[in-house]
């Protein structure tokens, strides 16, 4: 954010209320750019909005009653200056998983998304996000890019009645091609060339230096402003069309229909549900909703968090994950009493609030204002605007997300990641939840596996040089004893003592001192002995207060060597000077 920082008389309640820092700054220059930032990403978010409500199965006006109370609470609450927090293509796709197309079920996910992410918040659990790696959320950014562009061929062919389910609706698609209604055709494949003829404009735009003409300036801006708006000109452009049917009485295209007027009631989420066959309680719609609970608010913060981290790093400021869980915990939650269903922070409005110029968050009171203002007296108009028009606002918007070259890069750097992501990649297809937690669990076993079977170098010698790549947990020990002792104790060379050279082990368990101790035991039952070398404080002083017998340490290999003399490299040496049995040991390993 602009300006320096200022020191602040409550420097905890600074840190749980952003908003202080920029606040008692506040000036006429950020507050003109900052209106024309809400401005122009309020233009983007109306007809985003409508179109992922349909990604999410719920009728329309629930997309605009999820875009605006985001806006209002990360401005007091949110860490990034950019960032704007509302549907999404990959929220709107999980609530269409986990919410049945129900708004009852959707209304009450973003509340219980809210709670968990405010007490994740809360205990400070942000780092949980670190465990979810590259390849997973590429593979699933991937498949749901697929998934969500496929769904609207439907609406961009004009037809009725196909599966939600990608494998069925792929075969049904294909099977009543011969159904597509000219009209909606026509209509998308134009909205759609317009919207990407509009993308690639606004990449290829110069910036207007203030040397330049008037004239000049003022056509760039036009430019860039058209550009910028481009979803709302498509949409508009695409509701004169059907208006203009409309009035000749031969109406071609799938309209979207009405759409309840008016701000929707401030009230809690309905805890049951009634069904045909009695009420739905609260209990069978948790566990309806399942491991949504986990998904839906570890996706939702990891969206906000990487779209966040990609806009600090471009403007020099911090991103606290764990305030930002609190920004989205209340935001959902304080959603949910107005209809929300489950929010994050959106890449496409980011870039656009960051491209105008925005200088706070309070960028975001403007959109969601501008929301409201179209929720109060501009839903009539929106009957008229086509389906196949908001289809192609969806796919321009999530195709991006696709990334192929994702596969080649790991190729190069890394083939073993690319297990992650082609299991993430191709479980999508099937069911969201199970593509997420699969890579995840796969993703773990690898990390689980390098933490098991370390790097070990082993140099030979008079001494046998034992030197392990990185730090010893409990699962490694085991391999760590077998490398020691099938080299040391080889068949085809006499034995050797060991220098284990601890320089890059910075931390050990208990798990690990036992073995280390049955190591040591094993050695002397062949007249040898285990030195240790390089040991790092932490690590040093749990060995000591293990008090392991024959445990002697030097600062380097060479002297470790040196000290030991003719008995390390003898092969019948003396034990190093012991200390007794330790308490710490269990009694099966004292004899």
């Amino acid at each position: 954010m602009p300006g320096p920082r200022q020191s602040c008389p409550w420097p905890g309640l600074r840190a749980r209320l952003p908003a202080l820092r920029w606040l008692p700054r506040y000036s006429l220059a950020w507050l003109q750019l900052d209106l024309i930032a809400g401005l122009t990403v309020g233009l983007t978010v109306v007809p985003q909005a409508l179109a992922y409500a349909e990604v999410a199965g719920l009728p329309l006006q629930y997309g605009l009653y999820s875009s605006f109370m985001g806006c209002f609470v990360y401005c007091f609450l949110g860490t990034a200056k950019d960032v704007t927090l509302g549907p999404t293509a990959i929220m709107s796709l999980l609530v269409s998983s986990y919410a049945f197309h129900e708004p009852v079920y959707a209304i009450l996910l973003a509340f219980l998304s809210g709670c968990i992410q405010l007490a994740m918040g809360l205990l400070h659990l942000g780092f949980l996000l670190d465990f979810i790696s590259y390849p997973v959320i590429k593979g699933f950014t991937s498949a749901a890019s697929i998934t969500i562009s496929f769904n609207q061929i439907k609406n961009i062919l004009g037809l009725q009645g196909i599966p939600r389910q990608f494998f069925l609706q792929v075969y049904e698609t294909l099977r009543r091609i011969g159904e597509t209604r000219a009209g909606d055709a026509v209509l998308g494949l134009a909205c759609l060339a317009a919207l990407v003829g509009l993308r690639a404009m606004k990449s290829h735009l110069p910036r207007a230096s203030r040397a330049e003409p008037l004239a000049t300036r003022v056509s760039h801006l036009i430019v860039w402003t058209s550009a910028t708006a481009r979803n709302a000109l498509v949409v508009l452009f695409a509701g004169l069309v059907a208006y203009s049917f409309q009035v000749m009485g031969s109406q071609s295209l799938t309209l979207t229909g009405s759409i309840p007027q008016g701000l929707p009631a401030f009230r809690l989420p309905c805890f049951s549900m009634a069904a045909p066959n009695g009420t739905v309680p609260f209990r069978s719609m948790v566990e309806d909703m399942g491991v949504g609970l986990a998904v839906v608010p570890l996706m939702g913060l990891l969206e906000t968090v990487a779209i966040a981290k990609a806009f600090a790093s471009q403007n020099d400021y911090r991103i606290d994950p764990n305030q930002e869980l609190l920004a989205m915990g209340f935001a959902n939650i304080l959603g949910s009493f107005v209809s929300s269903y489950p929010i994050t922070g959106s890449f496409g409005r980011t870039a656009v609030n960051a491209q105008s110029g925005v200088c706070t968050p309070a960028g975001g009171l403007v959109t969601g204002a501008l929301v409201l203002l179209s929720l109060a007296y501009l839903t009539s108009l929106f009957y008229y605007i086509p389906k196949a028009a908001l289809a192609a606002v969806i796919i321009s918007a999530v195709v991006p997300m696709f990334d192929a070259g994702i596969f080649r890069t790991l190729w190069r750097v890394k083939r073993l990641d690319l297990v992650p992501l082609c299991v993430t990649f191709l479980l999508c297809f099937w069911e969201v939840q199970y593509g997420i937690v699969a890579g995840v669990l796969v993703s773990g076993i690898l990390l689980l596996y390098s933490i098991a079977r370390p790097p070990i170098e082993v140099s030979e010698g008079d001494v046998l040089l034992v030197q392990p790549g990185s730090s010893l947990h409990f699962p490694a020990i085991e391999c760590l004893r077998d490398t020691v002792c099938s080299r040391a104790l080889a068949a085809a060379s006499p034995p050797r003592s060991v220098i284990l050279d601890c320089r890059h082990i910075s931390s050990i368990d208990y798990t690990v001192v036992v073995g280390l101790a049955e190591l040591l035991r094993e050695l002397r039952k062949h007249g040898l002995s285990l030195a240790f070398c390089s040991l790092q404080d932490p690590v040093l002083q749990v060995l000591l207060s293990a008090d392991l017998e024959g445990f002697q340490h030097f600062p380097s290999p060479d002297e470790a060597e040196r000290c030991g003399g003719a008995e390390l490299g003898g092969g019948a040496a003396a034990p190093f000077t012991s200390t007794s049995e330790s308490s710490l040991l269990p009694a099966g390993l004292i004899q």
